[in-house]
Protein backbone atom coordinates (compact mmCIF):
# COMPACT_ATOMS: atom_id res chain seq x y z
CA UNK A 1 0.00 0.00 0.00
CA UNK A 2 2.91 2.37 1.01
CA UNK A 3 4.30 2.01 -2.73
CA UNK A 4 1.00 2.72 -4.50
CA UNK A 5 1.04 5.77 -2.50
CA UNK A 6 4.04 6.65 -2.88
CA UNK A 7 3.76 5.58 -6.59
CA UNK A 8 0.86 8.25 -7.11
CA UNK A 9 2.27 11.14 -5.00
CA UNK A 10 5.05 10.79 -7.59
CA UNK A 11 2.59 10.16 -10.74
CA UNK A 12 0.69 13.31 -9.16
CA UNK A 13 3.46 16.08 -8.83
CA UNK A 14 4.33 14.87 -12.23
CA UNK A 15 1.43 15.49 -13.97
CA UNK A 16 1.37 19.02 -11.48
CA UNK A 17 4.90 20.03 -13.49
CA UNK A 18 3.99 18.98 -16.72
CA UNK A 19 0.75 21.35 -16.85
CA UNK A 20 2.05 23.92 -13.92
CA UNK A 21 1.57 27.00 -16.70
CA UNK A 22 -1.37 25.80 -18.44
CA UNK A 23 -4.26 28.43 -18.47
CA UNK A 24 -6.32 27.82 -14.65
CA UNK A 25 -9.29 29.95 -12.69
CA UNK A 26 -6.40 31.62 -11.46
CA UNK A 27 -4.52 32.23 -14.41
CA UNK A 28 -6.82 32.32 -17.00
CA UNK A 29 -3.84 33.04 -19.84
CA UNK A 30 -1.73 30.70 -18.33
CA UNK A 31 1.68 31.95 -17.44
CA UNK A 32 5.49 31.54 -19.27
CA UNK A 33 7.44 28.71 -18.26
CA UNK A 34 10.77 29.96 -17.11
CA UNK A 35 12.53 27.25 -19.32
CA UNK A 36 10.78 28.81 -22.55
CA UNK A 37 13.07 30.88 -24.91
CA UNK A 38 13.17 34.98 -23.77
CA UNK A 39 11.76 35.80 -26.54
CA UNK A 40 8.16 34.99 -25.52
CA UNK A 41 7.96 38.26 -23.63
CA UNK A 42 7.64 39.77 -27.32
CA UNK A 43 3.95 38.85 -27.36
CA UNK A 44 3.51 39.44 -23.32
CA UNK A 45 1.79 42.98 -23.53
CA UNK A 46 -0.61 41.17 -25.73
CA UNK A 47 -1.97 38.26 -22.84
CA UNK A 48 -4.79 38.96 -22.10
CA UNK A 49 -8.13 40.04 -24.13
CA UNK A 50 -8.73 43.35 -26.42
CA UNK A 51 -11.31 44.67 -27.80
CA UNK A 52 -10.96 45.01 -31.23
CA UNK A 53 -11.79 46.78 -34.72
CA UNK A 54 -10.91 44.68 -37.87
CA UNK A 55 -10.83 45.63 -41.13
CA UNK A 56 -10.32 44.45 -44.51
CA UNK A 57 -10.18 45.48 -48.09
CA UNK A 58 -13.15 45.72 -50.20
CA UNK A 59 -12.99 43.51 -54.25
CA UNK A 60 -13.14 46.89 -55.43
CA UNK A 61 -9.97 47.67 -53.12
CA UNK A 62 -12.00 49.92 -50.40
CA UNK A 63 -12.15 49.42 -46.52
CA UNK A 64 -15.12 47.47 -45.79
CA UNK A 65 -17.17 48.45 -42.37
CA UNK A 66 -14.91 47.38 -39.11
CA UNK A 67 -16.07 44.26 -38.00
CA UNK A 68 -15.85 44.17 -34.11
CA UNK A 69 -13.85 41.85 -32.80
CA UNK A 70 -12.43 40.14 -29.28
CA UNK A 71 -8.46 38.93 -29.93
CA UNK A 72 -7.51 36.82 -27.01
CA UNK A 73 -3.90 35.40 -26.44
CA UNK A 74 -2.76 32.78 -24.04
CA UNK A 75 -0.05 30.47 -22.79
CA UNK A 76 -0.09 26.95 -23.68
CA UNK A 77 2.03 23.85 -24.17
CA UNK A 78 3.11 24.16 -20.55
CA UNK A 79 4.13 28.11 -21.21
CA UNK A 80 6.34 27.41 -23.77
CA UNK A 81 4.50 28.39 -26.74
CA UNK A 82 1.75 31.07 -27.02
CA UNK A 83 -2.10 30.58 -28.93
CA UNK A 84 -4.57 33.59 -29.84
CA UNK A 85 -7.66 33.18 -31.10
CA UNK A 86 -10.42 36.00 -32.28
CA UNK A 87 -14.19 35.82 -32.13
CA UNK A 88 -15.41 38.43 -34.79
CA UNK A 89 -19.08 39.81 -34.76
CA UNK A 90 -19.45 38.15 -38.56
CA UNK A 91 -19.24 34.90 -37.26
CA UNK A 92 -15.16 34.06 -38.72
CA UNK A 93 -13.42 33.42 -36.17
CA UNK A 94 -9.52 32.51 -36.56
CA UNK A 95 -6.73 31.51 -34.46
CA UNK A 96 -2.72 31.18 -34.43
CA UNK A 97 0.11 29.49 -32.37
CA UNK A 98 2.87 31.07 -32.38
CA UNK A 99 6.51 29.20 -31.81
CA UNK A 100 9.95 30.59 -30.84
CA UNK A 101 12.51 28.20 -32.62
CA UNK A 102 15.63 28.58 -30.80
CA UNK A 103 18.21 27.51 -33.53
CA UNK A 104 16.69 29.50 -36.34
CA UNK A 105 16.40 32.59 -33.54
CA UNK A 106 12.58 33.34 -35.28
CA UNK A 107 9.00 33.15 -34.67
CA UNK A 108 7.11 30.68 -36.63
CA UNK A 109 3.74 31.33 -36.43
CA UNK A 110 0.49 28.88 -37.99
CA UNK A 111 -2.73 30.44 -38.73
CA UNK A 112 -6.02 28.44 -38.82
CA UNK A 113 -9.78 30.02 -39.90
CA UNK A 114 -13.44 28.83 -39.36
CA UNK A 115 -14.29 29.80 -42.44
CA UNK A 116 -11.40 28.29 -44.90
CA UNK A 117 -10.59 24.69 -43.08
CA UNK A 118 -7.62 23.51 -44.87
CA UNK A 119 -4.88 19.92 -44.25
CA UNK A 120 -2.28 22.50 -44.40
CA UNK A 121 -1.48 25.28 -42.10
CA UNK A 122 -0.42 28.94 -43.96
CA UNK A 123 2.68 30.04 -41.72
CA UNK A 124 4.57 32.64 -41.55
CA UNK A 125 8.45 33.78 -39.58
CA UNK A 126 10.09 36.52 -38.36
CA UNK A 127 10.96 38.49 -35.51
CA UNK A 128 10.47 41.58 -33.12
CA UNK A 129 12.27 44.78 -34.65
CA UNK A 130 14.56 46.80 -32.89
CA UNK A 131 11.76 49.28 -33.20
CA UNK A 132 9.81 47.17 -31.29
CA UNK A 133 7.48 45.56 -33.94
CA UNK A 134 6.54 41.85 -34.59
CA UNK A 135 6.64 41.20 -38.40
CA UNK A 136 6.18 37.68 -39.87
CA UNK A 137 7.02 36.77 -43.49
CA UNK A 138 5.09 34.17 -45.83
CA UNK A 139 6.09 33.98 -49.63
CA UNK A 140 3.08 34.76 -51.74
CA UNK A 141 2.17 35.77 -55.08
CA UNK A 142 0.56 38.56 -55.77
CA UNK A 143 -2.65 38.43 -58.24
CA UNK A 144 -0.91 39.66 -60.79
CA UNK A 145 1.67 36.74 -60.37
CA UNK A 146 4.25 38.61 -59.26
CA UNK A 147 6.36 37.08 -56.53
CA UNK A 148 6.25 38.89 -53.04
CA UNK A 149 5.04 38.10 -49.18
CA UNK A 150 2.44 37.99 -47.02
CA UNK A 151 3.87 40.52 -44.15
CA UNK A 152 2.12 40.54 -40.79
CA UNK A 153 3.38 43.67 -38.31
CA UNK A 154 2.09 44.37 -34.94
CA UNK A 155 2.84 47.24 -33.84
CA UNK A 156 2.21 50.29 -31.45
CA UNK A 157 2.57 47.92 -28.47
CA UNK A 158 1.88 48.77 -25.27
CA UNK A 159 0.45 47.61 -22.14
CA UNK A 160 -3.31 49.40 -23.28
CA UNK A 161 -3.07 47.47 -26.54
CA UNK A 162 -1.60 47.29 -30.08
CA UNK A 163 -2.34 47.66 -33.71
CA UNK A 164 -2.16 44.65 -36.60
CA UNK A 165 -1.63 44.77 -40.30
CA UNK A 166 -1.65 42.69 -43.18
CA UNK A 167 0.19 43.54 -46.10
CA UNK A 168 1.60 42.51 -49.39
CA UNK A 169 4.85 43.31 -50.58
CA UNK A 170 7.37 42.24 -53.22
CA UNK A 171 10.84 40.89 -52.56
CA UNK A 172 12.78 44.43 -51.99
CA UNK A 173 9.38 45.60 -50.00
CA UNK A 174 9.73 49.00 -52.02
CA UNK A 175 6.00 47.71 -53.14
CA UNK A 176 3.04 47.20 -50.77
CA UNK A 177 -1.01 46.86 -50.32
CA UNK A 178 -2.35 46.34 -47.40
CA UNK A 179 -5.16 43.84 -47.45
CA UNK A 180 -6.17 43.93 -43.70
CA UNK A 181 -5.65 46.34 -40.30
CA UNK A 182 -6.88 45.52 -36.81
CA UNK A 183 -6.34 48.12 -34.07
CA UNK A 184 -7.17 46.59 -30.33
CA UNK A 185 -7.71 47.69 -27.05
CA UNK A 186 -6.69 46.02 -23.74
CA UNK A 187 -9.56 44.74 -22.26
CA UNK A 188 -8.12 41.81 -19.44
CA UNK A 189 -5.26 41.00 -18.57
Amino acid sequence: MKTITLLLLFLSSFAIAQTEHEPTEIDPYGTKNPKAPKQLDDFKPMIGICDCDSERRNPDGSWATPVKMTWKFKYIMNGMAIQDETLKADGKHSGSIRQFHKDSLQWYVHYYASATPTPTLGSWKGNKTADGKIVLYKPQKAPNGMDGFSRLTFYDITDTGYKWIGEWVDPKETMSFPFWKISCTKREE
